[in-house]
């Protein structure tokens, strides 16, 4: 599928760190408990770490206990691309910023999550970038 920000490998690689790289453009996952927005719980918008896009907002992302941060639904449903994975010997939903095509992680349903679409987007952080919402003073 063609993506509005298409850009060569090379260059991926050049604008990203090692660790985004991998996560990003190889479909790699940073180990549970490690990503710097896992127990974060400030008000915001979370966007692409390679493009910009935004993909979820704050009021979404919830305590899934899974080691990665978890969101009930996207920002818009045209945010992320979702596409079968029968990589690793099982069947998953990968989740993919619409935008460029960078993968975040996978969304998993039906398996009675407090939530109200009984989803969970399981997301790298290291695919995302936190923009806090400006406070009133």
């Amino acid at each position: 599928m063609p993506y509005e920000i298409d850009k060569p490998e090379e260059q991926w690689r050049a604008e990203l760190s090692p660790q985004e790289y991998h996560v990003l453009r190889q479909a790699g996952t940073e180990p549970a408990f490690t990503g710097e927005y896992t127990d974060t719980k400030t008000t915001g918008s979370y966007s692409c770490r390679a493009c910009g896009a935004e993909l979820f907002r704050s009021d979404t992302k919830f305590e899934s206990h899974c080691g990665w941060p978890s969101f009930y639904d996207p920002k818009d449903s045209d945010a992320v691309e979702l596409i079968e994975d029968r990589s690793h010997g099982m069947v998953r939903t990968e989740v993919r910023c619409a935008r460029c095509g960078s993968h975040l992680g996978h969304v998993f349903a039906g398996e009675g999550y407090p939530t109200p679409t009984d989803q969970r987007y399981c997301i790298n952080s290291v695919s995302l970038r936190l923009i806090p919402d400006a406070t009133a003073d």
